[in-house]
């Protein structure tokens, strides 16, 4: 009987090289296509957009606007990711946003590690 588990592990892809960048006009059908698998519209205007190994897994618009993320791969953590590194840039610009959220994940994750 086959090992369901290794099965899964084996269609799971690790994702190596994460970018996380503003988006770029040549960006443009990437980010359409991306919009079209996550059934969402396209984004207008500037985005964070998170690549793994060169392929455009999610993008975060800088406006207002939800996320958009390839919804076959494992990319909650890059939207988060993404979510993060707009905060850090609005802090840059005069904001608190971003000090306060890094603090709660800090706190969050030391709260698990037992000693």
């Amino acid at each position: 009987m086959p090992d369901v588990a290794l099965g899964y592990h084996l269609h799971t892809r690790l994702m190596q090289n994460v970018t996380v960048r503003q988006s770029l006009p040549a960006d443009d059908l990437n980010l359409a296509r991306l919009a079209a698998l996550d059934s969402a519209k396209p984004l207008h205007g500037p985005a964070l957009v998170a690549e793994a190994d060169s392929r455009l897994l999610a993008a975060l618009p800088l406006g207002s606007g939800r996320p958009i993320a390839d919804p076959f791969e494992p990319t909650a953590e890059l939207v988060e990711l993404l979510r993060l590194h707009k905060e850090q840039l609005a802090e840059s610009r005069g904001g608190r946003a971003a000090r306060g959220r890094l603090g709660s994940l800090i706190r969050t994750s030391l709260s698990h590690v037992r000693p």
